[in-house]
């Protein structure tokens, strides 16, 4: 695979570009990091750069907006997001590509409100208060599907869009083995 193909530098770009926006104001929860996440888990084919743009992007954010003590909850939630894109590295299709966004959202809630449970103690730590916990972040759980869906449209139809127009940003035919 041959890196400086445009296709790589572009997907790079776009998510560098998602990320970035990050910096801006916006409603909590509604940002481009999970469709980034699934969108470089269903553009790179080497399965590194899959995990690595993705997740190297949001640490980078993460360096300006700060760590905290839930960042294993974060990108271990987030890695899963990038797994899922894999599964529409073959077929991505406007029905998979929504119905693995709104999964990829849902593990998330799961996910982080789960170590807001178990790392901040600010619910019991028992059945009632991970319940509680759960309720409490639906308000939350809304911006990250809306901004998993905004994000993802984006991402997703603009790449496609661009691949239309450009032959240079489809995906590489690897070259056969001489005999």
């Amino acid at each position: 695979m041959n890196l400086k193909h445009p296709r790589y530098l572009v997907l790079a770009t776009i998510i560098l570009a998602a990320a970035g926006s990050r910096l801006l104001p916006h409603p909590p929860n509604f940002t481009p990091v999970g469709a980034m996440a699934l969108f470089g888990g269903a553009h790179f084919a080497r399965r590194s750069l899959a995990y690595a743009v993705p997740l190297i992007t949001l640490a980078l954010g993460d360096l300006v907006l700060g760590f905290h003590i839930l960042i294993p909850f974060v990108y271990g939630a987030f890695s899963l997001t990038v797994a899922l894109g894999a599964l529409l590295r073959q077929h991505r299709t406007p029905w998979r590509v929504s119905g693995v966004a709104l999964l990829s959202s849902v593990l998330f809630f799961l996910i982080t409100n789960f170590g807001v449970w178990l790392q901040l103690h600010t619910y019991p730590q028992n059945l009632a208060g991970l319940l509680a916990c759960y309720v409490a972040g639906i308000p939350f759980f809304a911006h990250t599907v809306l901004g998993d869906a905004f994000f993802t449209a984006l991402l997703f139809g603009g790449f496609a869009l661009a691949e239309r127009r450009f032959v240079s940003l489809r995906e590489p035919i690897p070259q056969a083995a001489h005999a």
